[in-house]
């Protein structure tokens, strides 16, 4: 890893968290049962994945107990205001990356890899962020909040984490994103996505 890359996953994943908060709170109040790209999952079903994913993160960062629901089987509803959960979780976030040195080369991750190198971590932290942000954009009408830039550090992390996740289900198989795909295109195909997921709103 270059040494401009030490520290660069603060960006990337200040970026990503601040995606999802922003397309949450976007959510317009009838859309929180539509579907999304995350197949069988409705929009409140993938923000309660997002919201816990990233209670895991700090659950195995600071050692403490995680997300209380199983990120993987979401209820569908959510109690009282349905941003408080997001927002609770992006902040326990931060605060607990806040404590992680920028080259640290063994950070405590919830995926089956274990510990990975700060870089790769948080990347794949922010890489769960910034997805589940496109798919509620996606679903509820609102702008992409990928863009190359941002899917460039996230591809590069996924082509390094996400084969054997794939076998537990947490991605689909890849797609061909064609020969002319630009970052953010190359990134939804390799992690099963269609770029171009219009669904079925009802």
């Amino acid at each position: 890893m270059s040494e401009t890359a030490v520290g660069q996953w603060r960006i990337v994943l200040d970026e990503a968290h601040r995606a999802l908060r922003t397309t949450a709170e976007g959510i317009p109040a009838e859309a929180w049962d539509l579907s999304t790209p995350c197949e069988l999952w409705t929009v409140t079903q993938v923000l309660q994945h997002a919201t816990g994913d990233q209670l895991a993160y700090v659950g195995a960062i600071t050692g403490g107990s995680g997300p209380e629901e199983d990120p993987f089987a979401p209820s569908g509803r959510i109690e009282g205001d349905k941003l408080t959960g997001v927002n609770a979780a992006l902040d326990a976030s931060a605060r607990a990356w806040a404590g992680v040195a920028d080259d640290d080369p063994q950070v405590p991750t919830p995926l089956p890899h274990g510990a990975l190198p700060a870089h790769t971590a948080a990347v794949a932290a922010a890489l769960d962020a910034a997805v589940h942000a496109w798919d509620i954009a996606v679903a509820t009408g609102q702008p992409s909040p990928l863009h190359d830039d941002l899917a460039r550090p996230l591809l590069d992390v996924a082509r390094q984490i996400v084969e054997p996740l794939r076998t537990y289900g947490a991605y689909a198989a890849a797609l061909d994103p064609g020969v002319e795909a630009d970052d953010v295109t190359a990134l939804l195909s390799y992690l099963g996505r269609d770029p171009q997921w219009t669904g079925t709103r009802h």
